[in-house]
């Protein structure tokens, strides 16, 4: 029964590819990281390939493969099928419609992206409110780019600021600026992703300029909400000390007080197979940790507290 002049609040829906619970690394605290598919820019060295494109999309691991033969029973266009005892998958014919997920007992295959209301999500982040309490943790919302699905993400948090829970974003910032503004009052803290200073430089490798993202930076450093600068730290992109003092110089302009360098790593180069694309990366290696220490050292003579890992 409806109560005249009353309306029921209609749950947000977004794209989510992964909650992850437990984290110490994404803010302060205990937090729940939430991540949603979506990102305007396509960085090589991206850790979750997955997170690129907006539409639900299927990882297929094959070394996990029990050969049930259960996937080639319930999909509609046979792009799985088995020759002399072995599975054959034509990508080319996937639908990405995720039945072959449904009846994988080994979860060789998965579907990365699924659709959740703002209130399933917070159902999710709610579970753990005792750690935050305690820890002074909380939400982390990420991506992706969280901001590509603003209004999903200002409801995440605007519904999170209702139950007291301290919110953060992971943010790269190449977004116009209403979809930061709008979930401005629901933030407590930005982790903003800043890789280069060189707009060539940064467009040659991520397929976009940086002035968007200069802009909204210099935006939310004078909105008053703290932020800290996050440089990922990549081999034969900046990986040189008068690249990230020029990144360091920028953030103490601003008046940002803290800068996290993170190592270049080569998890994203698996999930590239499994979602049957070539990996950019591919002859990248990681920086060693006295790599990162020497920058950290040098940048350290700065005017800036310098961190090496989230």
């Amino acid at each position: 029964m409806s109560i005249p002049g009353k309306r029921r609040q209609v749950s947000a829906e977004g794209i989510v590819f992964d909650i992850q619970r437990f984290s110490v690394h994404d803010g302060p605290g205990i937090r729940t990281l939430v991540f949603l598919k979506g990102c305007p820019l396509r960085c090589p060295w991206c850790s979750n390939p997955e997170s690129q494109r907006f539409e639900p999309e299927l990882f297929f691991d094959p070394a996990r493969c029990i050969g049930c033969r259960k996937c080639g029973e319930v999909c509609p266009r046979q792009a799985s099928t088995f020759i002399e005892g072995r599975l054959s998958f034509d990508r080319r014919k996937c639908l990405q419609c995720g039945r072959c997920a449904e009846v994988c007992y080994a979860e060789a295959r998965t579907v990365k992206g699924r659709p959740m209301t703002t209130d399933q999500v917070l159902s999710e982040v709610m579970k753990d409110c005792a750690f935050y309490t305690v820890s002074g943790g909380g939400l982390t919302l990420g991506g992706g780019e969280p901001f590509s699905q603003a209004e999903f993400a200002a409801a995440l948090l605007k519904g999170c600021r209702a139950k007291g829970i301290h919110t953060a974003v992971e943010t790269a910032g190449p977004v116009p600026w209403p979809h930061l503004e709008g979930a401005l009052p629901y933030i407590d803290l930005f982790l903003y992703d800043l890789k280069h200073m060189d707009p060539g430089k940064h467009s040659r490798a991520t397929g976009a300029d940086n002035r968007l993202i200069l802009e909204n930076l210099e935006r939310l450093a004078r909105s008053g909400v703290p932020v800290i600068l996050r440089t990922p730290v990549i081999p034969g992109f900046n990986d040189t000390v008068p690249e990230l003092k020029a990144i360091l110089s920028y953030g103490r302009s601003l008046g940002i007080e803290e800068m996290h360098l993170l190592p270049f790593h080569t998890y994203g180069k698996g999930k590239h197979r499994f979602l049957g694309r070539p990996c950019p990366a591919e002859g990248m290696t990681p920086l060693s940790e006295g790599d990162m220490e020497r920058f950290k050292e040098a940048l350290s003579r700065e005017d800036l507290r310098i961190r090496v890992g989230g």
